[in-house]
């Protein structure tokens, strides 16, 4: 699932491409990817608005409108797909047996945005503004802004008597951080993925903000570096997997003691870490 480093990386490599372009047509191929909003709806709220910008708030892709927003959420396997004209979009998007799947595409004077998930769990919705947007408002503080301060972090850690873990997996809370940098965060902080949230003292506060802060940081530089190649229906981030010290290394051994990396299991999730480190 992209988690907040592969969604800013969207967001920064797909601004230049479609700011300042005008939708001249929306095409909605699978209604499922709109639900619960009408394709009509959808349709009718993009077509001849102009983007000003793309911006990301946690694991979600936003794109400013003159009027209105589009909200797009990539859930486990959506992406984003880039056609050279609608001419092309009509032609590959869909047919059997080798057609590129796409649910929603946006057309511009100057190419295609094509969103598509083949599991069909992603999302692409349309909002009158920020304040309508209903998933917007129910996200806690970006994990990779401002406000995610060492003093914040410690005061979520302090009202909560949940598994560390799942509070950080808590998007109202944190919003970005999800299965992957987690368990890499807590791996860096050496802190039991299970312990009390509110048993965690303010200098392992601190080491874990840090080390949210490193990992994000560091995955963001990794998935920029190639950066998302949308024009090429197949792409995805490369390299992720040589950064991770802990994340489905089961097995292995830790790269900090030697020890083999375990599985958990916390809320139906699976949780890597080296339960002689992490304690």
């Amino acid at each position: 699932m992209p988690e907040l480093p592969e969604v800013e990386a969207i967001a920064r490599t797909l601004r230049p491409m479609v700011r300042g372009q005008r939708i001249r047509c929306a095409h909605v191929f699978h209604p499922i990817a709109t639900k619960p909003q009408p394709p009509a709806t959808v349709v009718k709220a993009l077509e001849g608005r102009r983007i000003e910008e793309a911006w990301r708030h946690g694991k979600y892709l936003f794109l400013e409108l003159d009027r209105g927003l589009i909200e797009m959420h990539f859930k486990f396997d959506g992406q984003l797909i880039w056609f050279p004209s609608a001419a092309n979009l009509l032609r590959r998007a869909n047919e059997k047996p080798d057609g590129t799947h796409v649910d929603v595409a946006l057309e511009f004077g100057r190419g295609v945005l094509g969103f598509a998930d083949g599991r069909h769990f992603g999302r692409l919705h349309a909002w009158e503004s920020r304040e309508a947007c209903v998933p917007l408002g129910r996200l806690g503080t970006d994990a990779m802004s401002r406000e995610f301060t060492r003093e914040f972090l410690w005061a979520q850690l302090q009202s909560s008597k949940r598994p560390v873990k799942e509070l950080l997996l808590d998007q109202g809370r944190v919003a970005g951080i999800g299965n992957i940098y987690s368990c890499e965060a807590l791996w860096r902080a050496k802190l039991n993925p299970t312990s009390r949230a509110n048993t965690i003292g303010a200098k392992q506060s601190a080491e874990l903000h840090k080390a949210i802060v490193s990992v994000l940081r560091r995955a963001l530089e990794c998935c920029l570096n190639p950066a998302p190649v949308f024009r090429e229906e197949d792409w995805w981030f490369q390299g992720l997997e040589k950064i991770l010290r802990a994340y489905r290394r089961e097995g292995l051994p830790c790269r900090r003691c030697g020890r083999a990396i375990q599985r958990i299991e916390q809320s139906g999730r699976s949780t890597y870490c080296c339960l002689r480190c992490q304690k």
